[in-house]
């Protein structure tokens, strides 16, 4: 893949994660856990440093992107294993706020919100690895 192809492509994966985050916490009125807020704190740099890469045209930002996508993909997992598997979840009966094992949506079964954001991580890394950088004359 191209190199503006593919940060542009990172960019664009980044936002509607971005946007999709904020829909559910300031419209549907989703609470984010510590977990997501994690997630959030990997994800809303993305939209910027894909961003000016993309419209800068500088593929170096790559070097940024990459280990902050990967870091939130590895939250994102984390999260949607204790949502999933009932010896990941944390055992805290006095605490406040929103556990981090709740589930405001699930579709199909598997499709939760550390879900979507995985997927959005994963993607946005798989497409940044792959994404060689153009020859210059």
């Amino acid at each position: 893949m191209k190199q503006q192809y593919g940060l542009f492509i990172s960019w664009v994966i980044a936002l509607v994660a971005t946007l999709g985050s904020l829909y559910f916490s300031e419209i549907r009125g989703f609470i984010p856990c510590t977990l997501c807020w994690y997630q959030r704190i990997c994800m809303y740099p993305l939209v910027l440093i894909t961003g000016i890469g993309s419209f800068q045209n500088d593929y170096s930002v790559k070097k940024i992107a990459l280990p902050i996508s990967l870091i939130g993909l590895c939250i994102s997992t984390w999260h949607y294993l204790e949502q999933k598997v009932p010896g990941f979840a944390e055992i805290k009966p006095c605490t406040q706020g929103v556990p981090c094992s709740s589930e405001y949506i699930n579709v199909f079964g598997f499709i939760t919100i550390p879900f979507l954001a995985g997927l959005a991580f994963l993607l946005v890394s798989l497409i940044l690895i792959f994404t060689k950088k153009d020859k210059t004359i």
